[in-house]
């Protein structure tokens, strides 16, 4: 029993190692050490810090968060980075929510597999617990933003130059464009276009950027590699054994129907196992036509690629604990509280 564990474990991690480092965390935590570096740190406070007006800083992180097709474990670094480059706490868990649990590229999968109607209580969903999650962050650690409130002033810059917009644009494209332009086919195809993007941003970097700068870059990078990356590998190395002691007749059982309960167990499930980005919809789809409930499919579709055991760990890591003990429970709260309202009364 305890072999199969590990294999299991062992399994995961290989499965996670091979099709998600290269294409998905590399770019990542690029992207990230570039945001640090190059980003001017005053101009993020003046949009997204947290003397920004709320409804301007939380529109512009949730919005924003569409276009980046990251789980749950890659847009760690991309939130981190906004974090340390001066935004607030509220706009910061939203990006960290959002990019996750309804980024364009799922939403589209999501329609194509279970509907229309579930990608659109998804968007709905997630944009309502964008709101809670930033509210309770903000309001959680308001003594932390009014010191970031009275550090900061309006600094009248531009948040970088035209050089550094064009090598975040390209470290953007270098994340995105292997799931955007490659959504089915060997995975080889999805490393080509990875090693295309990467290519260039290597070359433009090289070519317009001093050594000074670049030595800087990957400074920060490294910070996010060696912080963050240990603990997914640990984390995925357990939701391989979690998901091996799972019972497939349990979770028949548990899921069927609208109630809160069913809502409340669907959303524990997707807290704790990994879901790469698009996986969660073809899960929850055959989880559905074994009796599984639209509010608690809707549950797990946000709280599956939203939340992980290796996100929770790498939260801590790099936010703190404090700030992971709050925001776990206030997403699997609205997770579980939003499966029963749609599947009660909207879906």
């Amino acid at each position: 029993m305890l072999s199969e564990l590990l294999l299991a474990g062992l399994a995961a991690l290989y499965d996670y190692v091979a099709t998600h480092t290269v294409t998905c965390l590399v770019p990542a935590f690029l992207l990230a050490g570039a945001m640090v570096t190059f980003i001017d740190r005053e101009t993020v406070l003046d949009h997204l810090g947290a003397q920004a007006r709320k409804i301007k800083s939380f529109t512009l992180a949730a919005f924003s968060s569409f276009f980046v097709a990251a789980c749950s474990c890659t847009v760690i670094p991309v939130a981190s980075g906004l974090y340390y480059s001066g935004a607030g706490i509220g706009a910061a868990f939203i990006v960290l929510w959002v990019a996750p649990a309804t980024n364009i590229l799922a939403l589209v999968y999501t329609g194509n597999i279970i509907g229309i109607e579930m990608a659109g209580a998804r968007v709905v969903a997630a944009l309502l617990m964008a709101v809670v999650v930033g509210m309770v962050m903000s309001y959680a650690f308001r003594s932390e933003e009014s010191a970031q409130t009275l550090s900061a002033a309006p600094s009248g810059k531009k948040i970088m130059s035209k050089q550094e917009a064009i090598l975040i644009l390209l470290l953007v494209g270098s994340l995105l464009a292997p799931n955007y332009l490659v959504q089915s086919g060997p995975y080889w195809m999805k490393l080509a276009v990875w090693a295309v993007a990467t290519l260039a941003v290597a070359g433009y970097a090289l070519a317009v950027f001093s050594r000074e700068r670049l030595a800087a870059w990957m400074r920060e990078t490294w910070w996010f590699v060696r912080t963050i990356f240990p603990l997914l590998l640990g984390g995925v190395f357990l939701v391989g054994i979690v998901g091996a002691v799972l019972p497939e007749e349990w979770i028949r059982e548990w899921l069927g129907g609208n109630s809160l309960q069913a809502s409340f167990v669907a959303t524990m499930i997707g807290s704790v196992t990994y879901f790469a980005t698009m996986t969660e919809a073809p899960f929850v789809d055959t989880l559905m036509k074994l009796g599984m409930g639209e509010g608690p499919a809707l549950a797990l579709l946000l709280t599956g690629p939203g939340l992980s055991l290796p996100n929770w760990l790498a939260i801590a890591r790099v936010f703190g604990l404090k700030k992971a003990l709050i925001y776990v429970p206030t997403v699997m709260l609205s997770g579980t509280v939003m499966g029963w309202l749609f599947g009660n009364f909207i879906l």
